[in-house]
C-alpha cells in the first residue's frame, strides 16, 4: 500500500529526542514534517489545541454546507437530463466509489508522505476541480461528464475525510478523542441542514426545471471558496500530529490500556471498525436516499411534504451529534455507540411494521440515532493504533464507500414490494454495525476506557511534555516493549 514506508518504526523512535508542546505549538507553522519524527503534538493540552480544532471544525461546517448544496444541486441536474432511477444510482456509485479509491491510494499516502496541512489544501484543490467540471457538465447536459464530476467531488471529499477526521481525534486530550470529532461534525450536520433550506429558497426560488443556469453558476462559486480556503490552510498555524507521536502516546498509556505495538494486519479492532463502517455508512446512505419515497408511500403524502418530514430528520440528526457530544463528557462513547446503535435497531423496525405519519417519525428518529455513529466507530477503532493511526484512520474512511452499494439494493427491493419491506436492506447493514459495540463493551473495555483516565494533555509530567518546558535535552524514557523491539530492529537491519 502507498505510504507504508513512511511508518516509522520503534528503533527509529527509540532514537529520538521527545519534544514538549511548547515546541509542537512553536513550529505549527511548519510546512512540511516527516511522519517518523516526533513533534510534541500528541500531548497538547485543551488550550493550546483549541485554535486548530477551531479552523478544522470551520472547515467540517463549510463542506457540510457545500454537501448539503450537492444534494439540491444533483437533483436539479436529474431533472433537467431525465435521469432514471437506475442512472442515479450510478451517480451514487460515482460519488461513494471515490472513497474506497482515494484514501487506500494517493490520500492516504499524502497525509503519511506530507502531513495534514498539505492533505487539507489537496483535498480542497481537488474538491474544487470537481466544482469547476460540472460547468461544462451543465452546458453540454453531459450525463457521464456529471458522473466524472462527481467522482472527483467525492476525491476531494474523501482526502479532506482522510486528515480532518484523525486530526480532531489526535490533536488534544486522548481522553477527550470522542468528544471533539462529534462537536466538530456537529457543525457539518448543521451546515448540511442549512444548505438545502437556503437553496431551495433563495438561489432556486425562481428557476424552471430545464434552467441550469444558476446551478452553474452556484458550482463555480464552491469552486471559488474551498480555492480561497486552501490559501488559508497554507498559511494557518497546523500542528503535525504524526503517528511517531502517536506511538509515543500509546507507549505512556500502556499501563492504563494494555498497549502491545502489533502490526496492522492484526489490529482486529479496527479490522472489525471498518466492516462495521462500511456496513454502516451503506445503510445510512441507504434510508437517507429512500426516505422521501418511503414518506410518500408510507403517508400518502406529496413529494414536496416528503422532502420537508426529510428536513425534519435532518435538524434531528445534527440535535443528535450535539446530544451525544454532551454525554461523552460524562457517559464511556463504547456505552453511547451501544445505546444509539439500540435505538437504530428499534426505530427501524418500527419503520418497517407502522404505516402513516407514524412510519415517517419512526424512521425520522432512526436519523437521530444515527447521528453518533460514524464519528464514534471513527475514533474507538482507531485508538491504541500506535504508529498505524494514519494509515488505520483511511482504512475507515475507505468504508465510507458502503454508500455505493446498499442505496441500489434498497432501491432495486424497494420496487418490487414497496418501501416498507425495502427497509430491509439497511437494517441487515445496521445489525452488522451493531456487533461491533457489543464486541467492544465485551472485549476492549479496558483498553478504551485506559485512554479516558489518562492525563496526557492535562498534567505535565517529568520528561518536559507540559507546555513551556524546553525538552532540548530529553531523550524518550520509552516502555520496555518499545526498546526492546527497537533493539531487535536494529539487530535485524544489521
Amino acid at each position: 500500500m502507498l505510504g507504508k514506508n513512511e511508518e516509522p518504526t520503534a528503533a527509529e523512535i527509540a532514537q529520538q529526542r521527545r519534544p514538549s508542546t511548547a515546541e509542537a505549538v512553536q513550529n505549527s507553522h511548519r510546512k512540511s514534517v516527516s511522519n517518523k519524527g516526533l513533534t510534541g503534538a500528541s500531548a497538547l493540552t485543551v488550550r493550546q489545541s483549541l485554535a486548530p480544532i477551531a479552523l478544522v471544525t470551520l472547515l467540517f461546517f463549510l463542506w457540510g454546507f457545500a454537501y448539503g448544496l450537492l444534494d439540491v444541486l444533483n437533483a436539479k441536474f436529474q431533472s433537467a437530463l431525465n435521469i432514471t432511477a437506475a442512472e442515479a444510482g450510478g451517480l451514487q456509485g460515482a460519488y461513494f466509489g471515490a472513497y474506497f479509491i482515494g484514501p487506500l491510494t494517493y490520500s492516504g499516502w499524502i497525509v503519511r508522505k506530507f502531513g495534514y496541512r498539505w492533505t487539507f489544501i489537496t483535498g480542497l484543490c481537488i474538491y474544487g476541480v470537481g466544482a469547476l467540471m460540472f460547468w461544462p457538465s451543465a452546458v453540454y447536459r453531459s450525463f457521464g461528464g456529471f458522473c466524472g464530476s462527481l467522482f472527483i467531488v467525492g476525491s476531494g471529499l474523501s482526502t479532506l475525510e482522510t486528515s480532518a477526521n484523525p486530526f480532531i481525534a489526535t490533536c488534544g486530550p486522548p481522553r477527550l478523542s470522542e468528544f471533539r470529532l462529534e462537536l466538530s461534525q456537529s457543525f457539518q450536520a448543521i451546515g448540511s441542514v442549512m444548505a438545502p433550506l437556503l437553496a431551495s429558497r433563495v438561489f432556486f426560488s425562481n428557476t424552471t426545471p430545464e434552467d441550469l443556469s444558476k446551478v452553474q453558476w452556484t458550482y463555480l462559486g464552491i469552486a471559488a471558496f474551498v480555492f480561497l480556503l486552501a490559501v488559508v490552510f497554507y498559511f494557518a498555524p497546523i500542528p503535525e500530529v504524526t503517528d511517531a507521536d502517536m506511538e509515543l502516546q500509546a507507549e505512556e498509556c500502556a499501563g492504563l490500556t494494555g498497549y502491545e505495538d502489533r502490526p496492522l494486519h492484526k489490529q482486529y479492532k479496527l479490522i472489525f471498525g471498518v466492516i462495521a463502517q462500511f456496513c454502516y455508512v451503506g445503510a445510512q446512505v441507504g434510508v437517507a436516499a429512500n426516505f422521501i419515497r418511503y414518506a410518500v408511500e408510507s403517508a400518502g403524502i406529496t413529494d414536496a411534504e416528503g422532502s420537508d418530514r426529510y428536513a425534519i430528520g435532518q435538524g434531528l440528526f445534527a440535535i443528535g451529534r450535539f446530544v451525544a457530544a454532551g454525554c461523552m463528557l460524562r457517559i464511556k462513547p463504547r456505552l453511547i455507540l451501544m445505546a444509539f446503535m439500540t435505538g437504530i435497531i428499534l426505530f427501524t423496525a418500527l419503520a418497517m411494521g407502522v404505516r402513516g405519519e407514524a412510519g415517517v417519525a419512526m424512521l425520522s428518529l432512526v436519523l437521530f440515532f444515527e447521528s453518533c455513529i460514524f464519528p464514534t466507530i471513527f475514533t474507538l477503532a482507531i485508538r491504541g493504533l500506535g504508529r498505524h493511526t494514519k494509515r488505520g484512520s483511511s482504512w475507515i474512511v475507505a468504508a465510507v464507500s458502503g454508500g455505493a452499494l446498499f442505496p441500489s439494493l434498497t432501491g432495486l427491493l424497494a420496487d418490487r414490494h414497496g418501501y416498507h419491506i425495502a427497509m430491509g436492506v439497511p437494517m441487515v447493514g445496521f445489525f452488522v454495525a451493531f456487533s461491533y459495540p457489543i464486541y467492544l463493551n465485551l472485549f476492549c473495555r479496558r483498553e478504551l476506557d485506559g485512554f479516558r483516565e489518562t492525563r496526557i494533555g492535562y498534567d505535565g509530567d517529568a520528561s518536559g511534555r507540559a507546555e513551556g518546558v524546553s525538552g532540548e535535552n530529553m531523550k524518550l524514557d520509552l516502555s520496555p516493549s518499545l526498546m526492546e523491539e527497537g533493539k531487535r530492529h536494529a539487530q535485524h537491519q544489521e
